[in-house]
């Protein structure tokens, strides 16, 4: 996005390179990566990243406020609550487009947001191996606040492990093995030292949790939850010692409450420029808009896209019989900003990355993941026949 820096990356392109990047990662990580990365970076000048900020920070304005969980307490669906709530989300992602005002000028519009962590191990990797075979000028960064590198890693290390043993924590999920963020999870265990187990490995005798680390049964004191309750849902019949909603003996990190309470659940209570107009379906009591085709639809409960429709018909609306879960929000035009070598440009979507450390106030700002699309949708899997798409990250000017 910024043109001089963009002229000189495409220049200095070469599918050789490209390839001796991915064949980089592939061999630190054999077998992991599930997803396709782009071509490029994205470099975000100093005008849009203020712009960014200041979105990500009048939207914590609302989720700090003394009256955020009430606001937000009919998001957790029926028996779905989990027990041991803290005070605060531990993750918080926040996704915008990237769009033009009338001016020409960028500025960012929300799509989600989630109090849930993302990529945080494998954004660190990617990024470097971004400046590793690329030309990145140093006045850009992909970490925010200063931070150094080892700074990053500490702050994840003080979340996510905190005082405890690594070997006491685990990165939970679903068949890890099998999941397209399977290569996150093998970052993380490097920076953190942590194991990704299944739930259906987890061994539950009365409060307390184990699993087998190496052959040996080992106490669970923190869970760095990746797991959802939609994934679950996808196994009706799994088996499982331990269920989300038991009381056991056990810190949550990530919390699977603040999942659904930071999510497109609170969107309809942000208001601000950078907030495109968002209501729950219920809140229209039958009166829908007459220009629909600038509204989308989207479940609460469903994620990755799922369920999204783009194009909205009054008939699709009529067959809803649980409206309070379902919000209308004002279709974003993403402006095609990222140019790529034969002219052509790509559509670009920033999620920005917070953590919460326990007895702060606030969260902070610790880095970035961008995705590229030329389709419909930006979801990788809506763009696996294109070029110039996929994950990446940005490097912001400084």
């Amino acid at each position: 996005m910024n043109k001089s820096l963009r002229k000189n990356f495409n220049q200095n392109f070469s599918t050789q390179k490209y390839e001796n990047f991915l064949s980089d990662i592939h061999q630190l990580y054999p077998n992991q990566l599930e997803f396709r990365i782009a071509e490029t970076p994205v470099f975000v000048p100093k005008s849009l990243k203020t712009k960014l900020i200041e979105a990500c920070e009048s939207i914590i304005d609302v989720i700090v406020e003394d009256d955020f969980k009430h606001k937000t307490a009919n998001a957790i669906p029926n028996n779905q609550t989990v027990p041991n709530e803290n005070n605060h989300t531990s993750f918080l992602a926040i996704d915008f487009a990237v769009c033009e005002d009338s001016n020409g000028d960028l500025f960012p519009q929300l799509i989600e947001l989630q109090g849930f962590p993302s990529l945080f191990g494998f954004q660190f990797m990617i990024a470097q191996q971004f400046q590793k075979h690329y030309n990145v000028p140093e006045n850009y960064d992909f970490l925010l606040n200063d931070l150094t590198k080892t700074g990053y890693v500490e702050q994840l290390k003080s979340l996510i492990v905190g005082n405890e043993n690594p070997e006491n924590v685990i990165l939970l999920e679903i068949f890890p093995e099998k999941q397209k963020t399977k290569i996150d999870f093998k970052v993380t265990e490097e920076l953190l030292g942590i194991k990704a187990v299944c739930i259906t490995k987890i061994i539950k005798e009365g409060r307390e949790l184990f699993y087998f680390n190496e052959g040996v049964k080992t106490p669970i004191h923190r869970i760095y939850n990746r797991l959802i309750f939609d994934d679950l849902s996808n196994f009706p019949d799994l088996k499982t010692d331990f269920n989300f909603t038991d009381e056991v003996d056990i810190e949550w990190v990530g919390h699977p409450n603040w999942f659904f309470r930071i999510s497109k659940y609170c969107m309809p209570f942000l208001k601000n420029q950078y907030v495109p107009e968002c209501r729950f379906l219920s809140d229209f009591n039958g009166i829908f808009p007459e220009s629909l085709e600038d509204f989308v639809l989207k479940p609460l409960f469903s994620f990755a896209g799922s369920g999204v429709i783009i194009n909205v018909l009054t008939s699709d609306l009529e067959k809803i019989k649980d409206p309070e879960n379902y919000i209308l929000q004002k279709k974003v035009k993403y402006e095609p900003v990222v140019e790529t070598i034969d002219g052509s440009k790509v559509k670009c979507e920033i999620r920005m990355l917070y953590v919460w450390q326990k007895d702060e106030i606030r969260p902070i700002l610790l880095t970035n993941l961008a995705r590229l699309s030329r389709g419909e949708m930006i979801g990788v899997r809506f763009n696996k026949d294109f070029d110039w798409v996929g994950g990446s990250v940005c490097f912001m000017e400084k």
